[in-house]
Formats: C-alpha cells, structure tokens, sequence
C-alpha cells in the first residue's frame, strides 16, 4: 500500500484483518472497496472499520464502503473504532448519503432505509481495550502528532497503534507515527509487526516537482512532519528489534516512484538493526 500521493499500483493504506469468516479493516484509504472486491471476503463479512487516525489518505474509503453497504442493503451493524472526531467524521459521511438514500431505486413510494441504523461509532483513547470476536484489541497513542500533552489539540487530535491477540497469533500495527516508545511496547513479542515506512528525501524532492512555486516555509514544515512523525528504514528496523518481533512486514510505504532495487535498499536499512524476515508489501499480499 502507498499514500497519500496515488500510485497506479499501491491504494492507500486498508488492511483487512480476517478471523474466521469475520473481517476487519484496519485503516480505510481510498481504493478499499475495489481492492476488497478482488478478495475472497464479501462486504457483509466485515464486521468493523479500526480507524488510527482521521487524515485523509486513512479514511477515504469510508464513503465508499458505507455506500455500498446501504445501496446493498447490508444491513448488519458494523461498528467504526477510531480516535476523537471520529462520530463527527462518519456522521458527516452518512449525511451526504441522504439525497441517494432517499432517491433510492427511483420507485414512488419506495420505503426509504436509515444508513445511521446500521452504523455504531465508537471513540477511543489512549490504552483503550475492546474485543473483536476473540480477538483482545489494545490503542495506544503513538507519535504522527506531536502537540503539547494536555493542550486541546492534544484531545481533540489522536493518533493510534493497534494490538491485536487472537488464540495463537499477534499482530501490532503501528499506523503513522515516528519513533514511539508507546508502539515499542504495544509491539512487544508480537508474532507479526505491520509498519509504516517513508523515504523523507524522495518524498520531499516529489512535494518540489509537483509544487515549485511552494514557500520555502511551507517546505520546511513539511519536511519537519516527514522526519518527525514518520519510520524511516532505519527507525522501522529499531523498532522491529527493540520490539522482539518474529517478523516485520511493511504496508504503508511512503516512497514516490520507488523501484524495485529502491526496495531492497530499503531492506538493507531496516536489516541494519533487525535480522528477522521483513517484507514490503504489495496490495493484496496475504501474511
């Protein structure tokens, strides 16, 4: 998986986490219900959308997929986890779907279904725990922001890691984020770690092709995000290691026109300070 710029052949970021014959998406970027659609997994098995954070390179699936539940008639409740704003971002979502909802197949007289019936939002904060089936779910507030602890952007904006144990397997999730010694205990042992990963130079000198009219202020507050809130190779492999991971495998790859020789750069990096197996992901791999 890529992002947030679109590539021919990386969706934005969308996991799906499958148990059984129930599934859950983990992160829901643009392209998810098209990529779903060349799986073995239908729509009405997946039973809730995890959320890490709200930028929109990890929520624009959402309509996609909350529309075509309703224009399907799903009508299974699938719960939406995510950080605060959350309810405010689904809700927004749901109201845009009012005039196709009401239109519907165009019959006079047609009853008209409530999309908000089968949709719960739940919220979540630092050190939240829930189950998904049999699965034990921990958050933990990781390192893509970094506002002041207890200002109000601080509660009004998370960002989350996900841990997830199921009866012989574990898998943490980093979603965005720069080091964090959070993730690095959420990831403890894990038999699986899904990571991020940027390249800050290639991405910047991208950000410069396709915008070299930008302020040089504005640069270099971009380039101050990339390299705080974000893996490099380096610091994936780190992470891996000082986690005690059995393997390591790579999603969100944030690295524009990256080839194929850039990718076992990359490898080489993160095997600098890991030694386990690690992997790049392409879209539709299966771990």
């Amino acid at each position: 998986m890529g992002g947030p710029i679109a590539a021919p052949d990386r969706s934005q970021p969308a996991n799906l986490l499958v148990r059984g014959q129930d599934a859950y998406l983990v992160d829901c970027g643009d392209g998810t219900v098209e990529r779903l659609a060349r799986t073995r997994i239908r729509l009405q098995q997946v039973r809730a959308i995890l959320l890490s954070h709200l930028h929109f390179d990890h929520t624009a699936g959402l309509a996609g997929v909350l529309g075509l539940r309703s224009q399907t008639n799903v009508d299974d409740k699938l719960t939406i986890y995510g950080p605060p704003g959350t309810k405010q971002l689904v809700s927004g979502l749901l109201a845009s779907m009012r005039p196709a909802v009401e239109a519907g197949y165009g019959l006079p007289g047609a009853p008209v279904a409530n999309p908000t019936d089968a949709v719960e939002v739940i919220e979540l904060v630092d050190g939240a725990s829930f189950k998904l089936g049999d699965i034990a779910v921990t958050a933990r507030q990781n390192t893509h922001y970094s506002f002041a602890v207890g200002s109000d952007a601080d509660r009004r904006f998370k960002s989350l890691a996900f841990r997830f144990e199921a009866p012989g397997r574990t898998i943490a999730y980093t979603g965005d984020t720069g080091p964090s010694p959070a993730v690095e205990q959420l990831a403890q042992g894990a038999d699986l770690l899904v990571s991020e990963m940027i390249d800050v130079q290639r991405t910047l000198d991208n950000v410069r092709r396709n915008t070299p009219n930008a302020a040089g202020d504005a640069l270099s507050g971009i380039g101050d995000h990339l390299a705080r809130h974000h893996l490099t190779p380096e610091q994936v492999g780190q992470l891996a290691a000082h986690a005690g991971v059995k393997s390591l495998v790579v999603t969100h790859l944030v690295a524009p026109m990256a080839t194929a020789g850039d990718q076992l750069g990359y490898l080489a990096r993160i095997g600098a300070a890991y030694n386990g197996p690690a992997v790049i992901a392409q879209d539709l791999d299966e771990f």
